[in-house]
């Protein structure tokens, strides 16, 4: 794959598993996989923003949904990208049910490493998708 992997976190404002995906979102488009992702606000999409629309145009898109609702699967789908990858947060949840988290504004210390876990997830599916780690 060439080109940079499109993150499109949950918009979830007011919900803990919603800032659990953005939180994931962030350490992956910020720290973990800087030159290889790029982060697509759902709100810009939402709003019908070409900037935003045209991050997704000719690249492969990872959801991570807070929810069942999956808003970010289904606008990123009806934005005409290719979702390679639809992550829940509460699948990430189910597998570390010691880990529920609480806040919103700030996480505490389990739903921060609830994301931690989330962005290491969503790192090995990037680099599986850009052909595996090399370095860059």
């Amino acid at each position: 794959m060439k080109g940079k992997v499109a993150i499109v976190p949950c918009s979830g404002i007011g919900k803990s598993y919603g800032t659990v995906a953005r939180e994931g979102a962030y350490a992956v488009t910020e720290d973990l996989c800087p030159q290889r992702t790029r982060l697509v606000p759902l709100s810009l999409l939402v709003l019908g923003d070409e900037g935003a629309r045209s991050a997704l145009a000719g690249t492969e898109a990872i959801t991570i949904d807070g929810c069942k609702l999956a808003c970010a699967a289904k606008v990123v789908a009806e934005s005409g990208c290719r979702v390679a990858h639809k992550l829940q947060v509460l699948d990430v949840f189910r597998r570390h049910r010691d880990l529920k988290p609480a806040g919103i504004a700030e996480l505490d210390a389990k739903g921060k490493k609830l994301a931690e876990i989330l962005a290491g997830e969503i790192e090995e599916l990037v680099e599986a998708m850009h052909g595996g780690t090399d370095g860059a």
